[in-house]
């Protein structure tokens, strides 16, 4: 209990003051050190303001490394970002290696140029200063300018600069995980795997970033398809048991939106980005509010986005998505939805929208002709579908079934596809697909019910 705590603090400063002056020194100490068990006992039993006053009543200058890492997050958690910053600096002027501080000070937007500037230039014994004698290849900076990059939403330059890391460290596992993780995030998912692969290839134990959505998330996409109402607590309770756990917001947004309570996704959502913004929270948000029909407040989050990522072709994609959704816009859609393939002339997402903006207006020779540009190296069961809707738009209905056949092959699961191919059967039939069918036995009942009457 904090009282007996207390009081054991008091009896032992009180039997060390007739100690010698080191006994007295030794006593302050262990003072401290009981304060940074009992903080990180806090932490545990998830009591983050118990533990941030424990760790105040350690003064600035008797915590050591461990005390000022911990102190750094807890005062994130509480989102004391400018005390967290301070903290996590002090770790780096101890040593420069403490890359939990490096992560950190990036995403609390701290610039590379700073973050280098702490790491202590003490000269060597060959009278050169540390700073030189890290590596000829200047690798611990260059480390530092990747997760910088990667804190303001640049992907690419942060890809860039771990691929030019992993190079100089070929099989480094860490850095072979930082990559997989970014090329995740970007979609390329391909390289992802291999890079992934090839970090269990060298350490079959490890699973950083493999597991992400974790043990409950993971149960929650299960469970998507079966029963939303579980999959939904299953979402929660990663939160619970990790209230900064990103992933657990985001499959909580999408499966509010998916049960149409898009009010309470953007609460799921924002909470994602206070803890920190990426690509998938950001078009959570954007879905969101235009399910609440909230263009004004879509077009915002969508604009954020693109002053994240300015050369992203998914944000300016994103703010096409939003013009797309009025009628009256539909041109503007159309400029942002081209400046999105001129960034990343292979992202299909685009051109199936704007495909769609074509098939929508009447342009079907637009559309095709777009679309047909990525049948040669796309296995992309979307856009067999998105053909064979411009097809059966056009009347051509055998190419149109060629194309879904196609999507069916690729993706048997592929809903739009299945209730694509039964409505063209109808048109091939001559009926009218979108006419209501028959229901004979309900004839039969509602004859039986009138002869009981």
């Amino acid at each position: 209990m904090p009282k007996q705590i207390s009081n054991t603090r008091t009896s032992m400063s009180t039997s060390n003051r007739s100690s010698s002056p080191s006994n007295v020194n030794t006593s302050v100490m262990n003072e401290n050190e009981v304060k940074f068990k009992i903080a990180s006992s806090y932490c545990k039993l998830k009591e983050t303001r118990e533990a941030l006053i424990e760790m105040e009543g350690i003064p600035a200058k008797a915590r050591n490394l461990q005390m000022n890492l911990l102190l750094g997050r807890l005062y994130r958690i509480t989102k004391h970002n400018r005390s967290a910053i301070a903290c996590y600096k002090d770790c780096l002027r101890h040593c420069p290696y403490i890359f939990e501080a490096i992560t950190a000070l990036a995403e609390l937007g701290c610039s590379a140029k700073d973050i280098v500037s702490l790491f202590p230039q003490t000269p060597m014994r060959s009278g050169r200063p540390l700073s030189d004698c890290l590596d000829s290849s200047r690798w611990l900076q260059r480390y530092v300018e990747a997760f910088c990059c990667i804190a303001s939403n640049d992907y690419t330059g942060g890809l860039e600069v771990f691929t030019e890391l992993l190079q100089r460290f070929p099989n480094n596992v860490h850095i072979l995980l930082e990559v997989a993780k970014v090329e995740a995030v970007i979609g390329k998912n391909d390289d992802a795997i291999m890079n992934f692969e090839k970090a269990r290839s060298i350490d079959p134990y490890v699973v950083t970033y493999m597991d992400e959505p974790e043990v409950s998330v993971a149960l929650s996409v299960l469970w998507e398809t079966k029963d939303d109402r579980r999959a939904l607590t299953y979402a929660e309770k990663s939160i619970q048991v990790d209230e900064r756990h990103v992933p657990g917001y985001i499959v909580k947004g999408y499966l509010l939106l998916a049960t149409n309570r898009p009010e309470a996704a953007v609460a799921a959502f924002r909470g994602a980005q206070e803890l920190r913004p990426d690509l998938r929270s950001y078009q959570g948000l954007v879905r969101s509010y235009l399910a609440l029909s909230k263009l004004k407040e879509a077009l915002s989050a969508a604009r954020d986005f693109v002053k994240a990522m300015p050369h992203s072709a998914k944000a300016t994609k994103l703010v096409g998505d939003v013009y797309a959704s009025h009628s009256g816009s539909r041109d503007k859609a159309k400029k942002y939805y081209e400046s999105a393939l001129r960034l990343e002339p292979g992202f299909l997402e685009a051109a199936l929208a704007l495909a769609e903006l074509h098939k929508v207006e009447g342009r079907l020779d637009d559309a095709l002709s777009l679309l047909s540009r990525y049948l040669k190296d796309c296995t992309d069961d979307s856009l067999h579908v998105k053909l064979a809707q411009v097809y059966a738009t056009k009347n051509m209905l055998q190419a149109a079934l060629s194309h879904y056949q196609s999507a069916l092959r690729l993706n048997p699961q592929n809903e739009a596809a299945k209730k694509g191919l039964e409505r063209l059967e109808k048109q091939m039939k001559g009926l009218d697909p979108d006419a209501p069918e028959d229901d004979e036995e309900n004839d039969v009942d509602d004859a039986d019910i009138d002869q009981d009457d």
